[in-house]
């Protein structure tokens, strides 16, 4: 059975394309794309299922169409419309080079100048000019802390914490 923390969210199904069991899928991280993976992981009812790929194609940066094995139908497809899509962390983590927004979630966030952790991140805001980590603390409260590279000094994928230099005086403010 696959857990929660085993996996993260990359983006959501769309409807049919055609008749042969095609849909379109709109993602966040294109992960899929750059590391080698048969499945992608789909909540249905509540229960992350795999389901492997037998091919895709990019429609967009941010929309491609998926066909699926065993999904030959429009009706079959149909049945998926919707359906949070999730890529397993070990998978990711073959990537060394590169760590998507949404593959950090759940990362502890570490002070470079103190060594301690701050909390984790809870979300990523992309809505902005400025991308801002929400990050959970330990306390129960939480901090934004801006996403800058100039901040950021390390990612260990293995230990899954995100190193940064945080500003002064940023964690207290209220």
């Amino acid at each position: 059975m696959i857990r929660q923390e085993e996996v993260y969210r990359i983006g959501r199904l769309g409807k049919p394309h055609g008749v042969k069991g095609e849909l379109s899928f709109q993602f966040s991280d294109d992960v899929f794309d750059r590391v080698d993976a048969d499945f992608l992981v789909l909540e249905i009812d509540g229960i992350l299922v795999p389901f492997f790929m037998e091919a895709y194609r990019s429609r967009s940066s941010e929309v491609a169409l998926v066909k699926f094995a065993d999904v030959d139908t429009e009706e079959q497809a149909r049945e998926l419309t919707g359906c949070s899509v999730y890529f397993p962390r070990e998978h990711a983590e073959a990537d060394t080079e590169n760590a998507s927004w949404p593959e950090i979630i759940g990362y502890a966030v570490v002070d470079a100048g103190t060594g301690q952790t701050v909390g984790r991140i809870a979300d990523v805001d992309t809505s902005t000019v400025n991308t801002l980590f929400a990050v959970q603390t330990d306390a129960g409260g939480e901090c934004l802390i801006p996403a800058s590279d100039e901040l950021v000094t390390g990612v260990d994928k293995a230990a899954r914490t995100l190193t940064m230099t945080i500003p002064d005086g940023l964690l207290s403010l209220d």
